[in-house]
């Protein structure tokens, strides 16, 4: 099996080491990730500017490649120019931090993913939960074992894989799997406001619940952050397809035309006087 090995966390990032080492296990791995970190980049591309490649080496070996773009960028690149056959697989990871909930939707590692999918080769995002000095090693030979499953169940079919594990997984002798759902609650809405050495006004994202949200009642169904908090490891098939086919139904009866309001056909369209303040 030929497998392209991708992330977010840049070519450097232990996690990723840890992924090639455990995935020798399936085939033949390939790895071609980001220069830097790309963390929270979601499924951006580079377009505007040229993609530069380089060859990086470990004891002198040929151990991968590094791009100066985005995760989708490697995997656009890998797919298409790096490896010498079309990959039957593709992992993203393994991340430092998870990637389960809301955040699926701002990830590199997930986006990277994504792209893989477009090209119809099965691709697996693979994060484990943060901690200094995490256990990548263990975390990376359980997600092979999940990912060697998935390829038993369905085949190298190209569908979309979000795979997370919890910190508490690790202890476990044999830890459980579960197949849940994304969770869509609203969770990186707080900024804390601060000034710089300048007297200028920044924010920084906090991380942490906005406490102006009201508090949930709790799921009806198992997500990935509620299975993730009892410890167990997940699994959410996801579809880079984001229609709303229910809402789109219910519009077909919708009568919309491109008429423009007649009260602002007249009207004199200026543009705004535009000044900047760093000062609060």
């Amino acid at each position: 099996m030929r497998i392209l090995l991708t992330n977010d966390d840049g070519i450097y990032a232990p996690g990723l080491a840890a992924m090639e080492r455990a995935l020798r296990r399936l085939g033949e791995v390939f790895v071609v990730a980001p220069s830097r970190e790309q963390s929270g980049v979601a499924h951006s591309i580079t377009f505007l500017t040229p993609l530069l490649a380089r060859k990086v080496f470990v004891n002198d070996q040929h151990w991968g490649w590094t791009v100066d773009g985005s995760p989708a960028d490697c995997v656009k690149l890998g797919v298409s120019t790096i490896l010498p056959d079309r990959p039957d697989l593709i992992v993203s990871g393994m991340n430092g931090g998870l990637n389960a909930g809301i955040n699926v939707l701002y990830s590199g590692t997930v986006g990277a993913a994504a792209e893989g999918a477009f090209y119809g080769i099965t691709s697996i995002a693979v994060s484990l939960q943060f901690e200094e000095n995490e256990p990548f090693q263990r975390a990376a030979d359980l997600a092979v074992g999940v990912i060697k499953q998935i390829i038993e169940q369905d085949g190298l079919s190209g569908k979309l894989y979000n795979l997370n594990i919890p910190l508490q997984a690790l202890k476990e002798k044999e830890p459980a799997v579960k197949t849940v759902p994304m969770d869509t609650a609203p969770y990186w809405e707080t900024f804390e406001r601060r000034t710089d050495p300048m007297g200028r006004t920044y924010y920084w994202l906090s991380g942490r619940p906005d406490p102006r949200q009201p508090k949930s009642q709790g799921p009806k169904q198992m997500t990935d952050l509620t299975a993730i908090a009892q410890g167990f490891i997940t699994v959410t098939p996801l579809n880079y397809d984001v229609t709303d086919r229910q809402r789109l139904a219910a519009m077909d009866d919708w009568d919309l035309t491109p008429q423009p309001d007649n009260d602002s056909g007249n009207q004199e369209h200026t543009g705004p006087r535009v000044r900047v303040s760093w000062r609060s």
